[in-house]
């Protein structure tokens, strides 16, 4: 199992959790990404990350009023910052004793548990049905459609030969969940036309 830590849990809740990552960790999560948050052995909880932010501090603040800012100060804040990355995740399931499910976790991770992005096998195997669309669909406060354009493009590049098959799975099941919310579903099959594979 590829282990490809991308920072450890700030808060936590049965719905999602948001996580904290240094600068230049950046390059190992991405938007519409599924991620794994292992408790124990036998038990783990996957999301997905609909959200990363960079807050600001006082630093930040003053360097973007002066004039000339040098290479050196810029490395030097991304590099050695102290203030996290923020990415908000969407639980979408879990893994107990061998077996996915795709409701909403039993319990949340804990403060400074580690956050992994799920490998190509990882996903394959969370994303054999689709049980888990519906914590996406049904969330209000995150862009849904493009949440599972970034999803879908993903895990579907995780199945190497089968992706064209799976993401048509996909897409057929996102339009029959989304058939009674026309304005939800034009604005998912729209980010979708935009996502090519």
């Amino acid at each position: 199992m590829n282990q490809i830590e991308i920072g450890r849990l700030l808060r936590a809740g049965t719905t999602g959790f948001v996580a904290g990552c240094r600068v230049n960790q950046l390059d190992a999560p991405s938007f519409g990404a599924l991620v794994r948050a292992p408790l124990t052995d036998a038990y783990q909880i996957f999301g997905i990350i609909y959200d990363i932010h960079i807050d600001d501090d006082g630093l930040v603040r003053q360097l973007v009023t002066a004039d000339n800012v040098s290479d050196e100060v810029m490395k030097d804040n991304r590099e050695r910052r102290i203030v996290p990355v923020e990415m908000s995740v969407l639980a979408v399931g879990y893994e107990q004793d061998g077996k996915i499910f795709h409701l909403l976790p039993p319990r949340p991770p804990l403060s400074l548990d580690v956050i992994y992005k799920c490998d190509d096998k990882d996903i394959s195997r969370f994303t054999e049905k689709f049980g888990y669309f519906r914590h996406i669909l049904n969330n209000q406060e995150i862009p849904v459609g493009e949440v599972v354009a970034a999803h879908l493009l993903q895990a579907s590049n995780a199945r190497g030969t089968e992706s064209g098959k799976w993401k048509e799975a996909a897409t057929h099941e996102v339009i029959t969940l989304l058939r009674d919310d026309y304005l939800t579903l034009m604005s998912v099959l729209g980010a979708l036309s935009d996502v090519s594979v």
